[in-house]
Order: C-alpha cells, then structure tokens, then sequence
C-alpha cells in the first residue's frame, strides 16, 4: 500500500498539515475528507513524520472500520484498537474474554513505548486506567537457559490473574505437573509449556490444546496478565482504607435505615475483600482509590505524540451522553447499596477534549466551528466517495476513459492475489486498460481530483462487498459445558459431576473460615441444597436430555440413585465401546476417495457468499474438508438447525449433512 500513501502525500493540502505539526501548530482543521480516504491520511502523515497518533472517534463502530482500514495501509504491528464498551453498564456486566484480551495487549504495548497509532472510541478515551508504571510492570520475562524458581513464579501468575487448574483448557488458565509449566495467555492462539531442568529453563514450545502436542519450539517468551487491574497487596489495603472512610461519610449523609443497611451490607463486603487481597468482579469501581493518578489512555502515549479527533462534534455529544448515562448509572448503584458517589471511574470531557496536552488534529467531513477551539490552520479537501458500478463494467469503462483522459491515477483493490487475478480477467474479457492493481481492502474507495488520484475497491465494482477472513477457533468446546454463572438462570436443570441432576437456585455469598465468597446454590430432592463455589463452575453442566415439556428426575443428595447410573453407563459404553473398535478397524482399512485441496476457483467461489459465517460453520466447513481429503471415509454428522436468525440474510449452517 506504499504506492497509494506516497501518491496522497503529494497532495499540497496534506504538505500543509505536515507543515503546521512541524512548525509547531497547537490545532488545524481538517475538513472535506470522505470514507477510507481519512485512514489513507493518518497512514500518510504517520509515515511522514514517524511520530505516535492516538485518534479519537465518537463511538466503537467507527473505532473498528479505521483501525481494520489502518491495519491494512500499515504494518499490522504499527497499529493498536483499545476498545470499549458504549455504556458503563454493559462494561459492568459483560465481560467479553476478545474485548478484555485485546484491551490488556494495547496497554501492555502503550506502557513499552508502543509508537504507532493508537484508535479509541470516546468511550476508551475517558476511562481511568491503573498507572502507566503498574501495567508495565505487570509483565514476565521467560527465556531459555534462564533460571527460575518455580513456586514464585506460579504465584505471580496467579497475581497476574491465570487460574490454576489440572489440564489448561482455555484462556487465562495455568497448570503445573513437576517440573512443567503450562497457561495459556488471554492474546495467545496457543497456550505455552515450559519445561524446567531443575531451576533452569530447558524448553519454551507453544502446543494444541485439543490433542496437547507440541507445534512450536521458540527461545523467549513475555507473559502478559490476564487482567487489566495488577495491584498487590499493599495497594488493596489502601484502598479498602480509602473505601471504608467514603463509606462512613456517604451513611452520614443518609437517613433512610434500609438504604443505608444495604450500602453497609455491599461496599462493607467489597471493603473485606479489598482488605484479604482479593480480586473481584466489581474492583473497577475502586480504580481511582487503587490509582489516585486517574491516568487515560491518552497519558500512556509518548510526549511527542499527535492527537486526531474525528468527527468533534459528534465526540462532544457522545460525551455528553456518555456522561450522563454514568451519573444514572451510580444512581442505580448507589440505592441498589453498590457504589459510592465520591468514587469516579472517568474524566470529563473538559478534561479530555480542551486540555490539549498535544498538537490536535480535528477531522470533520463538512467545514464548521469546532467548540472551545482556535484552529490556526484549515484544511479543506476535495474528496468524494467512490460510486458503486454494481458489476456494470460498461460503466466503469467510460468512467475509465474519463480518468485516463484527466490524466488521473487510478488504484484498484482486491482482497487476495486470487481476487486481484479474477479483477484482471474480468478487466480483460471488457477491454478496459489495466490500472495499477493492489491486494487490499479497504472500507470505500474515493476519487481526489486535486492530485488525480482514483481509489476503487473491489466491492465497488462488483454487488458483493469484500468480506474480512476469519478465523476458526479450533478450541471450541462442547456447547453444554458452562463457561460462566451468567450463562445459567433461575430454575435451570442441572448436572454435578459428583451428585447428579439438580435445579439450580440462584448465587449467594457465604462466609467458610472468615472469608466471603460466592457460591451457585443448587436444589436437590427432599429440600436438600448443594453449594459449589464460583471457581468450581467447570463440575456442573446444563441438562439437556429431557423432552421438551418434560422434566428430569432429581436426585437426593448423599444418595445411592446417581451412582447406579452412573454404574450403568459405564457398563453401557463399554459395550459400545467393543463395538466401535471392531467398526472401525474395518473402516481404517477399507480405501476411500480423496478430494483435491480446495482450487483458486472454489476459493473464489467461497468468497462470493455475500453473508458472514459464524463461527461454528466455519469450523464445521474446514473440518469437513480436511475429512474429504483423506483416503479414510469420512465419519462426520453434521446437523442443520431450523431456527432462522432476521439479522442472517441466508441460512444459519451452510452444511446440511453427511457421513
């Protein structure tokens, strides 16, 4: 993509921006900029002054169309997204395993010195963080040859927020078996095993998780946390202290006796917790007792950075929005007995968007005052999105002509040296004159008249819009195991590892040896009920063997019933068992047909389908193939469900079935 940054970089318009960072501007107006010809001048000016930018859009969506935009134009590793929920009180309540591990690799790096461009929503911007030097330190080191004592190496880990179980299995777990280390980071596609020779490092090799075979042998490693708030705990004192002396003035002010029983009851728990050193869910809420500095990801970049607002405007009313969506939301907290009015968890935007600590950037497609600015330069594009010819290549001929005639610079892009090639024949077979061809893809394509430069995407030129890749996720587990107390309500069935069928109650908080914790209540026959903590989620599953309308049977507990079962299925499998193993010696013997490796042609035919696959088609589809080409027959089932999501234009499984 050089090709098109140095042609946009002869624009005198984009000189003279250059120019007013150069000479010192505090602010300049950016105005008549359309689509991806935005991302195409921040790739611009970053390789023209190879200096850090931190843009700022108004919202989330945004965020991620210039970052994918970026990471096409750049390096993919000059490029960092620091997402954010929209509300306050979804990041409260959801905690999405992608959005958290991408969060903590982007302030990981921006706490090394990360110099690139760093994207954020508003959203991102105005959260407070933990202090720049914390996150730094929140790192481990790992090469081979090093010399490591094991144990403290394990309970750093555990500070970092890896959870120790038997066999690691998913993300953000560690295990240890003697001299063998084996977690698996939350940014990672593979977990690592690390294999000690006494105290010394032997081996580093990253390996599958499904089949625990090693994949990769590597001589250094950088452990990342598995939690965005690294605290010891001196800090969680502090701040219980801090916690507990907001408490006692915030009662003061109160005269209603059960608003003030259920503050004491909530934060006096979260108060405990602080002071025993523990890690909960709702700990962000401390965030400016554990960091009094209230640092934003805006104080994490290097000094000569460059900040870019797009679009100010719409940032200004996002913020505001924003802002008073967070005061209802400690409302709610505050008489729910959850939160604390002196506690803050933002900056306002005064704050951020006036205080100016950098050389500001303001992008706004159409030429107005931007609020509380002076702009000592203004720039004012001419630039217009690109048409959609709709597979008209009659059209497209004559618009050709016309650019060829004006003596403009034409780009086309394609996702892929397979689509680059299908662009060709397709040009060939109408005659039109080849114009300089790119494996790229980006949002939209645009025509700048004032430098002759036309940018056309292959979605453009054709109905279907270019499709990002995406990756299967081979550790993909049963759909029935649990992963989180959130995916279970009230009255669901359930099933316990050691005690059978049960109906699940509800989360309660229960004190064993003077610490609280939190337990999933479960209901069994005769009024008896089963607790099992939070951390022992991976011992129950979700019934799903009943008939519809029809409930299961529920044991008693300490009884004899779930083991006969048990007992039962066993001797079951077992002759099931003898059964598979005579079938299938028969079946690995017996020849069968093998398929060819998908062709550019399937490929490209694969890539027309104008709808994206979920995950789970995806893996079905790569399974299926893998099957196909080999000279065993093919043992597969795979099942289509009925149920047809509106936001899906097509089926949900493009697989019926097979074996």
């Amino acid at each position: 993509m050089q090709a098109l940054i140095q042609a946009f970089s002869a624009d005198s318009d984009f000189q003279s921006i250059v120019a007013g960072v150069r000479s010192g501007m505090r602010e300049q107006l950016i105005a008549g900029l359309t689509g991806s010809s935005r991302q195409v001048m921040l790739a611009s000016l970053f390789e023209e002054l190879q200096r850090p930018l931190f843009v700022v859009t108004h919202n989330m969506f945004s965020a991620q169309k210039m970052f994918e935009d970026l990471a096409e134009l750049l390096p993919a590793d000059r490029v960092l997204l620091f997402p954010a929920q929209e509300s306050l009180a979804a990041e409260a309540a959801i905690a999405s395993p992608e959005m958290l591990a991408q969060r903590i690799d982007a302030l990981t790096k921006l706490a090394g010195g990360f110099r690139g461009i760093v994207v954020v929503p508003y959203a991102g911007m105005r959260r407070s963080l933990p202090q720049q030097e914390s996150v730094a330190q929140a790192t481990l080191r790992i090469e081979v040859g090093q010399t490591i004592e094991l144990d403290a190496l394990v309970a750093r880990m555990v500070e970092l927020g890896y959870e120790r179980v038997e066999r690691v299995e998913r993300k953000g777990e560690m295990s240890v078996r003697g001299g063998i280390l084996d977690f698996f980071p939350l940014a990672s596609a593979n977990p690592y095993r690390v294999e000690l020779f006494d105290v010394e490092v032997d081996s580093i090799r990253s390996f599958d998780v499904t089949d625990q075979r090693s994949i990769e042998k590597i001589q250094e490693l950088t452990v990342t946390p598995c939690r965005e708030i690294v605290v010891d705990r001196k800090r969680l004192q502090l701040a219980a202290q801090g916690a507990y002396e907001l408490l006692q003035a915030q009662l003061e002010k109160m005269s209603d006796r059960q608003s003030k029983d259920r503050l004491l009851e909530g934060i006096g728990h979260d108060i405990e917790r602080l002071r025993e050193g523990q890690y909960f869910h709702g700990l962000f809420k401390y965030v400016s007792l554990l960091f009094p500095e209230r640092q934003t990801p805006l104080d994490y970049m290097p000094k000569d950075s460059i900040l870019v607002v797009d679009e100010p405007a719409r940032s200004l009313e996002t913020a505001k929005q924003l802002e008073k969506d967070e005061a209802e939301w400690m409302t709610m907290s505050l008489q729910d007995g959850q939160f604390l009015p002196a506690l803050t968890l933002s900056k306002p935007h005064e704050t951020l968007l006036y205080r100016k600590p950098y050389p500001t950037l303001y992008m706004s497609l159409f030429l107005r005052q931007v609020p509380q600015t002076a702009p000592q330069n203004i720039v004012n594009f001419m630039c217009r999105l690109m048409q959609n010819f709709h597979g008209q290549m009659n059209l497209l001929k004559s618009e050709m002509e016309r650019w060829r005639k004006s003596g403009a610079k034409v780009m086309m892009l394609a996702s892929g040296e397979e689509r680059v090639e299908r662009v060709r024949r397709v040009l060939a077979d109408y005659h039109i004159d080849e114009p300089m061809m790119l494996s790229a893809n980006l949002q939209t394509g645009f025509e700048s008249p004032g430098i002759h430069l036309v940018v056309i995407t292959e979605g453009e030129m054709f109905t279907q819009k270019q499709r990002k890749a995406r990756k299967v996720d081979k550790k993909i587990e049963n759909a029935e195991r649990i992963k989180s107390y959130q995916e279970l309500k009230v009255g669901d069935y359930v099933v316990h590892v050691n005690h059978g069928i049960g109906k699940f109650v509800g989360i309660g908080t229960l004190e064993v040896g003077g610490i609280h914790k939190d337990y999933l209540h479960i209901m069994y026959a005769g009024g008896d009920k089963l607790s099992v903590p939070i951390d022992q989620i991976d011992h129950i599953q979700k019934y799903v063997g009943a008939e519809e309308g029809k409930e299961p049977k529920v044991y008693k507990l300490g009884g004899s019933d779930w083991n006969r079962v048990k007992s039962k299925a066993r001797a079951s499998v077992q002759d099931i068992a003898d059964d598979l193993i005579k079938l299938y010696a028969e079946r690995q013997a017996t020849q069968g047909y093998a398929f060819s490796k998908d062709s550019a042609y399937q490929q490209e035919f694969e890539g027309m389908f104008p709808y994206d696959e979920t995950v789970d088609q995806l893996r079905a589809i790569s399974e299926i193939k893998k099957d196909m080409e080999k000279s065993q027959p093919m043992d597969r089932l795979a099942l289509r469900r009925r149920r047809l999501r509106q936001d899906r234009g097509g089926d949900p499984c493009g697989v019926q079935g097979g074996h």
